[in-house]
């Protein structure tokens, strides 16, 4: 359904990117961009990034197993023992393109089961839930304020997320919320636009997109919150690709997605887990391809607060784990390979019986990439970016 929120923004977004004060499309030469990407609601990551050759995993995970590539919706092939859902297609192009990095067996020092408490240590950046008032990719672009004379964090979406929270200033970006389109308010914009080649084309387009989206759909009532919110996510990651790509724009941005509690009817191949992956697909497409111009020296941070159980529960879901995946990608990145210190899927290598257990600290990915990409020095690292985490030590050559 084109809502006139989705109309608008579409109108406007590129409008509005050449507009702002002092932005423009000419990037700096040099000057690297990082966009991380937070799943909400603990993806599951033996479906995103399926282990196919654990001896463990068709038993273990049953009818939520991915099959191995090469067969029927199988997983789309990373190295021998790691695939990728068949839903995301495009990252798996990234992948052969040595530009993503699947990184398995990852957690956060959270070892609890609460989406509060994960999301908030996630985010803030020390070994406990409240640990900090602000978060770690602010205190991390407080560390290179002095580097620029703008707002170098952008946030998309109607509130800063804790990560973005600090002393640092960063500016925000979210659609307009507004009621549904009418098809007589449809007719009068195409009149009024028919003398302007750019707008009308935009409107044009913006109507298309929707269009397409409600003939795919297989009955408007249980599609149209799913594409809805695909396409308004998509038209973030759009917005958030100008704007990193301007000039003197911000160079870090934040994006969250919601809605990954598959506590019922996960499916596997098909179903619930591959809708919502096939959108994040969609998204991060989208997101990249704004970003042609500055592409080469972009990084983007897939990360979810935890994993979800080994075994299928009794509504044909997960419920909260532990260990999960996190997929880092872009023109910046070192990519084509899978990065685990695979601890196996047997009911004794699980931690406590029931999840994958933890191998890699996921503030270890996070120091790597603050370090090679946005030179945060190491010494703002360990003493106010990440408290407590000498033992979470850099990953190396993450970055190019």
């Amino acid at each position: 359904m084109l809502t006139r929120r989705n109309l608008i923004a579409r109108i406007s977004a590129a409008a509005l990117v050449a507009q702002l004060p002092g932005l423009s499309f000419a990037a700096a030469p040099g000057e690297r961009r990082f966009v991380l990407v937070l799943l909400r609601g603990a993806l599951d990551g033996l479906s995103a990034v399926p282990p196919y050759s654990d001896p463990n995993y068709a038993s273990a995970r049953g009818e939520l197993a991915i099959a191995p590539p090469g067969a029927a919706q199988g997983a789309l092939r990373l190295d021998s023992a790691f695939g990728l859902h068949p839903a995301l297609p495009q990252l798996h192009a990234r992948y052969q393109a040595r530009e993503l990095i699947a990184l398995h067996a990852v957690a956060t020092p959270y070892r609890e089961r609460s989406h509060f408490d994960a999301q908030n240590l996630l985010e803030n950046g020390t070994p406990r839930p409240s640990g900090a008032a602000s978060g770690w990719l602010n205190r991390a672009l407080a560390a290179v304020a002095a580097q620029h004379s703008h707002e170098s964090g952008l946030a998309l979406g109607q509130n800063v997320p804790l990560v973005l929270r600090g002393d640092a200033p960063v500016a925000t970006w979210a659609p307009s919320t507004l009621p549904d389109v009418e098809p007589e308010l449809l007719q009068r914009l195409a009149t009024l636009y028919a003398g302007d080649p750019v707008l009308s084309a935009r409107l044009a387009e913006a109507a298309s997109v929707d269009a397409l989206a409600e003939d795919e759909a297989p009955g408007r009532s249980s599609a149209r919150p799913r594409t809805g919110n695909v396409q308004r996510l998509k038209l973030m990651a759009e917005t958030a690709g100008k704007l990193l790509s301007a000039a003197d724009g911000p160079r870090v941005a934040v994006l969250e997605s919601s809605g990954w509690d598959t506590h019922a009817q996960q499916g596997g191949a098909t179903g619930q887990l591959a809708t919502r992956l096939r959108g994040l697909d969609d998204v991060l497409g989208a997101l990249a391809g704004s970003m042609k111009g500055v592409w080469p020296g972009t990084a983007v941070l897939v990360v979810t607060e935890f994993g979800r159980t080994v075994a299928r529960n009794g509504s044909r879901g997960t419920d909260h784990g532990t260990a999960a995946c996190a997929l880092l990608f872009g023109g910046a990145v070192a990519g084509g390979r899978v990065i685990a210190d695979w601890p196996g899927l047997g009911a004794r290598a699980r931690h406590e019986g029931r999840d994958l257990a933890p191998t890699l600290d996921l503030r270890s990915v996070f120091k790597s990439v603050l370090h090679d990409h946005l030179r945060v020095p190491a010494a703002a690292l360990e003493r106010d970016v990440f408290p407590d985490s000498t033992a979470a030590r850099a990953l190396p050559d993450l970055i190019r």
